[in-house]
């Protein structure tokens, strides 16, 4: 953190980057220090070329902020791009060392951090991506959300207290029936809830995947008033970071802990770190058990009379520089200059007037960008891959799009089918969740030579009825992967084969 908080970035910056590398303090620089400034490096496959994420509270992005990140990554030709991920927030590549000063300065005037965005931190706080226009929202989780992020990066200052957590954490606050937020793979997750006609938060904790281990997040049997959000949310990092494991890092997850000392006596030791009484949780939280999950694709009134959010579907979350502009620039001619970005790798465009509406359905980016996009597209979700990430083990991006559309033109299907990617089992695509999960692996063909291959998960959930999907199939072949998922879909999902 003090190259950040003591400027240390400028010197490691202007040196070259070979000199860096060629100690070990320098790799460990380059390779591991630098994610707390949010900076991944991409040695096996872009030597010198970084990875840079954002904290976005609520995947709320200005048009200002997106065009200043399109400018940035124009500038490093094929290796620039960017990525909505599945935590609601911007990821750009190509970035190079000697132009991380001038960039993180120009973050900071367009309102964006990247600090504590990697490693042991905490990552970008979800909410919900209808915050403050859904005219079904149970509560606007921005203003949450917000505080959150500003606790968690002290105001973009860098908040040392909590850089060193035993591994990653997530939190997300809920706003609506929906669950967009996916609050049962969070470590923490607050779930809105009437006690005593005040309103607040149900809390739950240790959601969490990792390649050995994956759970869903339990009750913590605690409610705290809205005012306490933050408070909490401290305490249960203290807790974490003070009692935490930090040997074998495939159990250094908060669950873990929760595990070991069972869920009333991490309670006790959240209660220990808060002022006065932890209250017991309401008798039941907002959420309706019976509620049917919207899609946010097309056009939607907002609560706002006269105004219309509009869902766009971004094939597999990847942008390229002149598409970022596009957007941004469609947002302020037609919108507030705002853009929404969901943990499903898409973006709202928000506050549309009712008279701009068909002008805007009829740019050319929504042929790029669909807004009503078809069954088995609209909810295609891929990590990274081995395109850019060291330690996936095959390419997911192309592959997920090539496999969805060999299906779309064999296959018929009468309901959204969700697919989910991810390139190795740390599940950045968080295959779990997904009706059908790909975990890429290696498998051997039908000659017993190692090749590409994937695990398939099936029967993830989300919403009120959430529950983690179970391995089907293991060493699937990719190149054989066509006919084994038809057969998924006709067996699981009612497809038919076209003729």
């Amino acid at each position: 953190m003090k190259m950040f908080i003591e400027n240390e970035i400028e010197q490691l910056a202007s040196t070259p980057f070979d000199t860096v590398d060629s100690t070990k303090h320098g790799k460990d620089d380059i390779d591991t220090r630098l994610k707390w400034l949010g900076l991944f490096h991409r040695r096996k496959h872009h030597y010198g070329k970084f990875m840079m994420r954002f904290k976005l509270p609520n995947g709320v992005s200005s048009a200002a902020q997106t065009h200043y990140l399109a400018s940035v990554i124009e500038q490093y030709g094929k290796d620039g791009c960017a990525d909505v991920t599945t935590r609601q927030n911007w990821q750009i590549r190509g970035v190079v060392l000697q132009d991380v000063p001038s960039i993180l300065k120009g973050l900071e005037q367009v309102g964006l951090s990247s600090l504590q965005s990697g490693m042991d931190n905490v990552r970008n706080p979800v909410g919900n991506p209808l915050a403050g226009i859904d005219p079904d929202e149970i509560i606007d989780t921005r203003p949450y959300t917000e505080a959150l992020s500003d606790y968690i990066i002290n105001n973009g200052k860098g908040n040392t207290s909590i850089t060193n957590l035993p591994r990653k954490w997530n939190v997300c606050v809920v706003g609506s029936h929906d669950l967009y937020e996916h609050p049962h793979i969070n470590d923490l997750a607050y779930m809105p809830a009437l006690k005593e006609g005040r309103m607040g938060f149900n809390l739950l904790v240790g959601g969490f995947f990792s390649p050995k281990r994956c759970a869903e997040a339990v009750p913590l049997d605690a409610w705290v008033p809205e005012e306490e959000v933050v408070a909490v949310c401290k305490a249960v990092l203290e807790t974490y970071r003070d009692l935490g494991t930090r040997g074998n890092r495939q159990k250094c997850r908060m669950m873990w802990l929760i595990d070991e000392l069972g869920i009333e006596e991490f309670r006790s030791e959240v209660e220990k770190r808060m002022v006065g009484k932890l209250s017991r949780a309401a008798n039941k939280d907002l959420i309706s058990q019976t509620w049917e999950r919207r899609n946010y694709f097309g056009v939607h009134p907002q609560k706002q009379k006269g105004l219309y959010y509009i869902g766009l579907h971004i094939p597999v979350g990847r942008l390229q520089a002149s598409e970022m502009h596009e957007l941004a620039s469609l947002a302020e001619l037609y919108g507030t200059g705002e853009l929404r970005l969901t943990v499903e790798q898409n973006i709202i465009v928000p506050n549309v007037q009712t008279e701009k509406l068909d002008a805007f359905m009829k740019e050319p980016l929504l042929t790029r960008f669909s807004a009503s996009p078809s069954l088995l597209q609209a909810n295609l979700v891929a990590c990274t891959g081995s395109q850019f990430c060291g330690m996936a083990i095959i390419e997911t991006k192309a592959r997920a799009q090539k496999l969805t559309e060999d299906l779309e033109k064999t296959m018929e299907v009468t309901r959204p089918i969700r697919m989910h990617w991810t390139g190795c089992p740390n599940s950045c695509g968080q295959v779990q969740v997904a009706d059908i999960g790909f975990m890429g692996c290696m498998a051997r063909d039908e000659n017993k030579k190692p090749c590409e291959g994937v695990d398939i998960f099936l029967g993830g959930r989300v919403g009120a009825d959430s529950h983690l999907g179970d391995m089907l199939l293991s060493g699937i072949p990719c190149k054989n992967l066509l006919p084994v998922v038809q057969e998924i879909l006709v067996e699981h999902f009612g497809a038919k084969r076209k003729a």
